[in-house]
């Protein structure tokens, strides 16, 4: 066909120009780096390699994003966006700032994360590119492939902390946590992980994916095991204080005087505003372990030069003027949510839901002996899919087989629709 529409010659210079793409593409070679072969993202990699066919009479409830602003129904606070409209039309936050952030912008973060005991200043602070970056920054600082260590991470548990650590060289070793005792960590199994490569443990309260909210005992129990051991605690506390109607928030920060801490969070959850990337993480530092760590931060945090400055310029405003009724608002909406699933999913033959305290999850079991067509939540989550198109995240996401993981955000009335097909799904599978 192409002789038909070329001349001759034309065909030849063509061909020549293939030929000679083809042996320069084999004399490159570029080969991509460690760094960008071992980063792999857990949850992507499990959700892009399915094949999620939903059922083309029913509409996609998603309840798998862990954005709550994707379904428009939880949006930030009148005074959050006017902060933001505010310095954007003072024009004085569009330049570069300190990599570490605005002197007035970490004031203002020290300033909303002292309570309860726990107290910071400015210089305490690094601004960071969301809270992830935030992780990113302290998994660096404290941990080092070159010395063959690593780090513990909760199992189940966010998906990015093995990612990063793995991108780094530095090995995830996993420590679990106990659904029998509202997902608390099982300290005897965390303390058998230790050893000399040991860098730092994380803890994340409250909990994605469990929903869990830990209480003072617990977290004095934990932390007396990184006293013991001498272990940096790196505490993920992006939900912090984001807890259902009579239940109260701890800040790992507030009660220990004897462990370093660095503390990662950030505006993305409490404020609704996830695509803000504006994270931060808080020094608690009493013992003055973290000398040299400080600095490390600062380095560290010169790679992308400093986090969002328009975001940075009014985290003042959002932080003093949102509101305490926005924020029981929020709570209360999730605790409704939270109340309503676990109530559907309760009287769901095969499934067994745990009741969550906070953030914006739930953590549904799977009783496979009752469902044999399926042999993994992850096979359950994709037909669940095929026949009802509501997809969840399968356990697998969060190194628990056999379960699957609820978003509690999505609107009343989609979240009520999930449950009445995921009924109808159960009911039709289940075998007694």
């Amino acid at each position: 066909m192409l002789d038909k529409l070329l001349p001759n010659s034309k065909i030849c210079i063509l061909s020549g120009a293939v030929q000679n793409l083809q042996l320069k593409r084999e004399l490159w070679k570029v080969e991509p780096s460690t760094t960008a072969k071992n980063c792999k993202n857990l949850i992507r990699e499990i959700v892009e390699g399915l094949n999620l066919q939903p059922n083309p009479e029913k509409p996609v409830i998603a309840l798998s994003l862990g954005d709550p602003t994707i379904y428009g129904n939880l949006k930030p606070s009148a005074e959050t966006t006017k902060a933001v409209l505010d310095v954007l039309y003072e024009g004085l936050c569009n330049g570069y700032a300190p990599s570490v952030g605005y002197e007035a912008a970490r004031a203002a973060v020290a300033e909303y994360l002292s309570y309860d005991g726990a107290v910071y200043q400015s210089t305490d602070i690094v601004l960071c590119s969301g809270c992830s970056s935030s992780l990113d920054i302290c998994i660096a600082a404290l941990a080092d492939a070159s010395r063959g260590q690593n780090i513990l991470i909760p199992r189940p548990g966010f998906a990015i902390y093995r990612t990063l650590a793995e991108s780094m060289g530095v090995e995830p070793r996993y420590y679990n946590l106990n659904p029998e005792n509202h997902w608390e960590a099982d300290l005897e199994h965390l303390e058998a992980q230790i050893d000399q490569k040991t860098a730092a443990v994380i803890l994340n309260n409250p909990s994605n994916p469990c929903g869990s909210n830990y209480s003072e005992e617990h977290l004095r129990n934990f932390l007396e095991v990184a006293r013991r051991h001498r272990l940096p605690v790196i505490a993920d506390e992006i939900y912090e204080r984001l807890v259902y109607p009579g239940k109260k928030f701890i800040s790992t920060a507030a009660l220990s005087s004897e462990v370093p801490i660095l503390v990662c969070g950030g505006l993305a959850k409490r404020f609704l505003v996830p695509g803000w990337r504006l994270g931060w993480i808080a020094v608690h530092d009493p013992i003055g372990a973290f000398e040299h760590i400080r600095k490390s931060l600062a380095s560290l945090s010169q790679r992308t030069i400093g986090s969002n400055t328009l975001i940075q310029g009014a985290i003042p405003a959002i932080l003093q003027n949102t509101p305490q009724s926005f924020h029981d608002g929020l709570a209360k909406t999730l605790a409704l949510h939270a109340d309503i699933a676990f109530e559907r999913f309760s009287q769901i033959r095969g499934l067994t839901p745990f009741r969550p305290e906070g953030a914006m999850y739930m953590v549904v079991e799977i009783s496979l002996r009752h469902f044999p067509k399926f042999t993994s939540g992850l096979d359950f989550a994709v037909q669940m899919m095929r026949e009802e198109s509501v997809f969840c995240l399968p356990g697998e996401c969060f190194q628990i087989p056999g379960f699957l993981r609820i978003v509690l955000t999505v609107p009343l009335q989609s979240l009520e629709e999930a449950c009445d097909r995921i009924e109808e799904f159960g009911h039709r599978h289940y075998v007694e």
